[in-house]
């Protein structure tokens, strides 16, 4: 850690953050990442990857009830839900809130990212390690959706950034592959940055995610600790209605599902989609 009980982000290279950090709770470095948690006062217990905050305490319910709630509401019939990643538990607790899902996968290429996150980060999971219709496999995502023969209606890449372990997750290989096993009207999301510092990485999915799927697009929610603006997850599916629904339909599905968040709700879906002029006219311009 560095001297003086404060953490630097090294995200970017000319702007940044820092956290006092008041307790190192754990830091190894495993087999594939420098892995960090600790505790700071604002945030609560914070995990780094590599120098890149990944999950806070504080602000994690943002981020994981719009990966999950958004597709699975939208979708409305979801029973097979792959999740890329995740291996903090925050994604694999949001998706298990839904009763009507009867398997949800896990491939995270990392098996000690799980094993010190039920330690020290015990609410992002909440249990849902335990839940009988989850299984894991530890496995680098492209090689699984390449070999799989199984098909999902939901997959939800919760990825780092395409830096380090994480970088295969932002290629064609991989939105390749996932578009192969999405079940017809399946929905692939994906985290892909905060669009006003890391809009190339937005313009670049969009490109390749539209050689394998017919309506590609982006939402969007405004994260604390992923600093500098909107945070954007990319959208795909073959079928564009699904990221048109109407109101009433979204809240129909929401209070059926019967879920109780922070953040999400039906008009926050509906919202999401509605993008920043810089962002559609960077995916608009010539390529």
């Amino acid at each position: 850690m560095p001297q003086h009980d404060i953490w630097y982000e090294t995200l970017h290279d000319n702007f940044g953050q820092y956290f006092h950090v008041d307790r190192v709770l754990y830091r190894e470095k495993t087999a594939h990442q420098d892995l960090v948690i600790f505790e700071n006062a604002a945030f609560g217990r914070v995990m780094a990857l590599d120098g890149v905050v990944q999950t806070t305490e504080r602000d994690e319910f943002i981020y994981h009830e719009m990966m999950a709630h958004v597709p699975i509401i939208a979708h409305g019939q979801a029973r097979k839900v792959l999740i890329i990643g995740g291996g903090d538990g925050g994604m694999l607790r949001e998706v298990s809130r839904h009763r009507d899902i009867e398997s949800i996968t896990m491939v995270e290429i990392d098996a000690g990212v799980i094993t010190f996150c039920r330690q020290y980060l015990p609410g992002h999971s909440a249990g849902s390690f335990d839940d009988p219709r989850f299984h894991l496999i530890i496995d680098d995502g492209v090689n699984f959706v390449g070999a799989t023969n199984d098909t999902f209606d939901v997959i939800i890449s919760d990825c780092t950034d395409p830096i380090g372990p994480g970088s295969s997750l932002f290629t064609s290989d991989f939105y390749q592959g996932c578009a192969r096993c999405l079940t017809p009207g399946g929905i692939f999301v994906a985290q892909n940055g905060v669009c006003f510092l890391q809009q190339d990485e937005a313009v670049h999915s969009h490109r390749k995610l539209s050689h394998y799927f017919s309506d590609v697009g982006f939402y969007q929610a405004a994260i604390p600790t992923y600093y500098g603006g909107l945070m954007t997850f990319a959208w795909a599916s073959q079928d564009p209605s699904l990221r048109q629904l109407d109101p009433a339909t979204l809240r129909a599905r929401f209070r059926a599902a019967q879920l109780e968040c922070r953040y999400y709700n039906s008009a926050i879906h509906t919202g999401s989609f509605a993008l920043p002029q810089y962002l559609l006219n960077a995916l608009s311009a010539p390529r």
